[in-house]
């Protein structure tokens, strides 16, 4: 079940649909805990969930105080709801990760808006697979109706330590992570991973976005603020050292796929769609919500080179954006 990682803090992992599974971090707090990040909301992650806060289970039957949600998506806050109402805790986010939560989960029961529809439209998909998109936001409780905001460099108390709040972007706009110095403990939710790359993403809600921009300077951001010696607890895979090694490992990994995206665009105009090959080896996907997110990326590589004007983007007839570098365009064109 739970391993104490470091005194007073606790590490479990708790299952997902995929048969993957998230982290989620328990830290003494007084006579109850603060828990960071909880899991989707279904029946085997609420079965751990309460052999854990049982009695005989590793919480000792002591209550849930806060939960702090690093970020938005449902694998980090989908059971934040029932925490809170099962102990009258509270719910710590920052501001806009609580917001844009709490609209995907009361949207999740719906239909997908014209607007969604047509940002995938846009980058390429076909009729049958716009007609398989679903919204955002299942495996989610619903959210408690109020909130603490947290912000970016607050000082949070848990216990008897102190944690100060380091907000990145690119995998969500305003990503919570929290950095113990005394400790030297970095607990960085989905802003650094230990072997894969977290999805940065252009969504249909700000389909102008550049969060690979975003990505990238957050990530110097740790770099600068966060020594290489921390022990990291991510949200999955296990805790690791080396920190600034691994900041290095997921700069040049974006760099190295923006370069075969130059080559690529310098060959013939492309769709998002026809650059999934180019920057992932692959042109098809297990699921629509996988293809969902290779779509975003994609989208977000290719607004990265149109913002530092390497690459324009035109629509034809259809309304389906085309890319192609700069260098190729015609002068006076309406490409931007």
């Amino acid at each position: 079940m739970a391993l104490e990682i470091a005194p007073g803090i606790l590490w479990q992992r708790l299952p997902l649909p995929s048969g993957q599974t998230v982290n989620a971090w328990a830290l003494r707090d007084g006579d109850g805990w603060t828990v960071v990040d909880c899991g989707m909301s279904n029946e085997p992650a609420l079965e751990v969930w309460r052999r854990l806060l049982s009695p005989a289970g590793p919480l000792e039957g002591r209550p849930v105080r806060r939960v702090i949600g690093t970020h938005l998506h449902a694998d980090h806050v989908g059971m934040a709801g029932w925490l809170c109402a099962e102990f009258d805790g509270e719910l710590w986010m920052t501001r806009s990760e609580y917001l844009q939560a709490s609209l995907l989960q009361a949207r999740s029961g719906g239909l997908m808006s014209a607007s969604e529809l047509s940002f995938y439209a846009r980058a390429g998909w076909d009729a049958a697979a716009l007609g398989a998109l679903q919204p955002m936001g299942r495996h989610m409780a619903p959210l408690p109706t109020r909130y603490r905001r947290i912000r970016d460099g607050e000082c949070v108390r848990i216990g008897d330590d102190d944690w100060q709040v380091l907000v990145g972007s690119g995998h969500s706009t305003e990503h919570a992570c929290l950095y113990c110095p005394a400790r030297g403990l970095l607990l960085s939710g989905d802003q650094v991973l230990p072997s894969i790359s977290s999805n940065v993403s252009v969504w249909p809600s700000e389909p102008g976005a550049n969060p690979m921009q975003d990505w990238l300077a957050s990530l110097a951001m740790l770099r600068r603020v966060v020594p290489d010696d921390v022990l990291v607890l991510p949200a999955h895979h296990d805790p690791f050292r080396g920190l600034h090694g691994r900041l290095a490992q997921l700069e040049r990994k974006r760099h190295r796929a923006l370069d075969r995206l130059r080559d690529a665009l310098e060959q013939a105009d492309r769709r998002a769609v026809d650059c999934f090959e180019t920057l992932f080896g692959r042109k098809e996907f297990a699921s629509v919500f996988v293809q969902q997110l290779a779509t975003g990326e994609a989208v977000a590589y290719l607004h990265y080179l149109v913002d530092r004007g390497e690459a324009v983007v035109h629509e034809d007839v259809h309304g389906i954006a085309w890319y192609r570098d700069a260098a190729q365009a015609l002068p006076g064109s309406a490409e931007r």
